[in-house]
């Protein structure tokens, strides 16, 4: 908006803004995570971005400063508990979360091994867990939490709807995150912290361009989106975004699906 343009009542465009807000990334130097930690700085958000990946960190952070946006990297893997009590402890405030690593290693149920089982335990939900949890006191320590409120956002999956062959563990981990977004909104409401998850399906990314590179695989997948295409990074960066504002203020404990219509059949 210009300096000539006024401000029509009932105008809800503010809400949509996050200045005067720190938000915490976890995953955030590739994919979704890169995406919604660029998106929320952009939204005026300042920003903390977590990843294993120094140079990944950089490269973010880097873009951002040269857009006039505030952002820190913090090297930590998010399966270092301890690490991402530290990191999070030593932030300044925090306003919002972006709970978003997480793995996948497909495998007929019967070939499961029991690395992939406990890497994608561990990493989808007790990373996913105690990362909410150092996040969620730093939170409580603001002094006017109950009216400023705060906002965890959880990244799932359709896959926390739904089934698929060939991902039992996956499923189960992201049905699991679901079943934790829903109790954790209702026992934190009271201090109006909002909790949230958002689901996309696949993405086109260059990580699963390999998939795609399948025709059966390709097949599959498009047959079962009714909008016929895969979902871009920023489809699921806006409405991070909008969970993460006031514009999203009486929503707690529910899942965003985006997925091009893949769970309404």
């Amino acid at each position: 908006m210009n300096a000539n343009q006024k401000t029509l009542p009932g105008d809800i465009t503010p809400k949509f803004r996050l200045e005067g807000k720190s938000a915490l990334v976890a995953g955030a130097g590739r994919g979704i995570g890169r995406s919604a930690a660029i998106a929320l700085a952009h939204a005026g958000a300042e920003v903390w971005l977590m990843s294993r990946t120094q140079s990944e960190l950089d490269a973010v952070v880097d873009e951002l400063a040269q857009a006039g946006a505030r952002a820190h990297a913090i090297v930590c893997d998010v399966t270092d508990t301890a690490a991402v009590n530290k990191a999070i402890a030593a932030l300044p405030a925090l306003d919002i979360l972006v709970n978003n690593a997480g793995t996948n290693a497909p495998q007929l149920f019967v070939e499961v091994s029991e690395e992939n089982l406990d890497k994608m335990l561990k990493l989808n939900i007790r990373a996913m867990f105690t990362t909410a949890q150092a996040a969620v006191k730093k939170m409580l320590e603001h002094p006017q939490r109950k009216t400023r409120g705060a906002s965890v956002i959880n990244v799932t999956s359709q896959m926390g709807h739904v089934g698929a062959p060939t991902r039992t563990v996956y499923c189960m981990t992201k049905h699991a995150i679901e079943g934790f977004t829903k109790a954790l909104a209702v026992e934190l409401a009271p201090q109006n912290i909002r909790v949230n998850s958002i689901a996309p399906t696949f993405l086109e990314t260059p990580l699963t361009a390999p998939m795609f590179a399948k025709p059966e695989f390709a097949r599959w997948v498009m047959e079962r989106i009714p909008l016929g295409r895969l979902g871009q990074l920023d489809e699921v960066a806006a409405p991070i975004v909008f969970l993460a504002s006031d514009a999203a203020s009486l929503m707690t404990g529910t899942s965003l699906v985006v997925d091009g219509g893949w769970t309404a059949q």
